[in-house]
């Protein structure tokens, strides 16, 4: 939709992109930045549009910061909306996170955790400071070695430990039904067959969920939106108490089973962040009291919107253990449909478009009604407070015309 009361519409729309393009380039005596500067040096803004984009490209996520001039939320959608130009050619098997080559690994749960804490590069550590030495150019960083071995070496994971005593509840895969039906979502398979996994890209968000498609929904939901509901988590709106049993970065591959080929063929490996919490549940006639788990996996390194996902995964189990589903993070329906920021953002912002029609539809009923209704005489003005517009300069709504000519609704316009 244009806005077609402006004249000269068109050539001011095509100034308007002009204008927005040497705002970008900002200052022509500065050098440009560059898409591998983007990448190498806002590896965490590239992480984050990848996420939420839905797409595993550093370079094209970051040709979408500099287009978008920073702004991330219009990074994403630009990226997703080239994903949906591009062929689906195969799926791809489920990632193996068991043999990640690690570059962080922490648990809060257990200090001396099986395979080691390995603090890798965060901002845990460090004092919130300005540092202003980064203000000066050519800062030359040496990374610490590490012995290769390690880095490579599986490691196990923390929750290990409490499933071998069967006191968390580990994820079951979904079973098909006898007659091969799936319940709630997904695709009919054969007779006895696992179903296949739900697709968020191509299927309807129809509450409720199973898990897999919550989890898909989750996985690339904004993070302030995401970060803010698990927020209210642990401020007392969950119900629950977490503890970070595992949470780990680092690379994986990616596999695909071609049906021409008949095996596996790995084609990429790519950085994941993948968080375990660990949940207190009293248990309930059917389950002994036991740990449940929430769980988090993002592109890139995303630390805290993988803890934020995992937070969230398990406020959504609320109705499934029988608890009592009282909170707004413990609601399905709610959250799943609010976590889009590329449909936020959009419904938001259409809010700019004309609605002139619907306006003077709004404005005439109002009109209509002040006409309607009883008539009552002002309150008298007191000393202390003084009236905001003095009897000699109010308007009348009479005197204010019914529609507004082509004149008047271009008129800001003209200059």
């Amino acid at each position: 939709m244009a806005y077609v009361a402006v004249k000269g519409g068109e050539q001011a729309i095509r100034n308007a992109e002009a204008l927005l393009a040497a705002r970008r380039r900002g200052d022509p005596d500065v050098p440009e930045l560059s898409l591998e500067q983007i990448k190498q040096q806002l590896q965490l803004a590239v992480n984050r549009v990848m996420a939420e984009g839905s797409l595993y490209d550093p370079d094209l996520a970051a040709l979408a910061i500099k287009q978008s001039w920073g702004d991330l939320v219009e990074a994403a959608f630009l990226l997703r909306a080239y994903r949906t130009t591009l062929p689906r050619l195969y799926y791809s098997q489920p990632l193996d996170t068991g043999k990640m080559v690690v570059q962080r690994r922490i648990s809060a749960i257990f200090k001396d955790t099986p395979g080691g804490q390995k603090l890798g590069p965060t901002f845990d550590y460090v004092h919130r400071l300005l540092d202003f030495k980064l203000a000066a150019e050519d800062n030359q960083f040496v990374a610490p070695s590490q012995a290769t071995e390690a880095a490579i070496a599986p490691t196990p994971r923390a929750l290990d430990t409490l499933a071998r005593e069967d006191l968390i509840t580990m994820p079951a895969p979904p079973q098909a039904t006898e007659d091969g039906a799936v319940p709630a979502h997904g695709a009919v398979p054969a007779k006895n067959e696992t179903p296949p996994p739900y697709d968020l890209t191509r299927q309807p968000l129809d509450t409720p969920l199973a898990r897999d498609a919550r989890l898909q929904n989750l996985a690339r939901a904004d993070e302030g939106f995401l970060l803010s509901m698990a927020y209210s988590t642990q401020r007392g709106y969950g119900t629950n108490h977490p503890f970070a049993g595992d949470v780990r970065m680092g690379a994986v591959e990616v596999v695909i089973c071609p049906e021409e080929l008949g095996f596996a063929v790995a084609i990429a490996d790519i950085t994941v962040t993948e968080v375990q919490m660990v949940n207190q549940f009293k248990g309930n006639q059917e389950t002994p009291p036991q740990f449940t788990q929430g769980y988090g996996l993002t592109f890139g390194y995303n630390e805290r919107k993988a803890m934020a996902m995992a937070l969230m995964d398990r406020a959504l189990q609320a109705k499934a253990l029988g608890e009592t589903v009282s909170n707004p993070a413990q609601d399905e329906e709610f959250v799943l449909n609010n976590t889009d920021n590329v449909e936020a953002q959009g419904f938001v912002q259409h809010l700019k478009l004309p609605h002139y029609i619907d306006f003077q539809a709004e404005l005439n009923l109002v009109r209509q009604l002040r006409q309607t209704a009883p008539s009552s005489p002002p309150a008298p003005p007191t000393a202390a407070s003084p009236p905001l517009t003095s009897p000699a300069v109010a308007a009348s709504p009479a005197a204010v015309p019914a529609t507004l000519g082509p004149a008047e609704a271009t008129g800001a316009c003209e200059s």
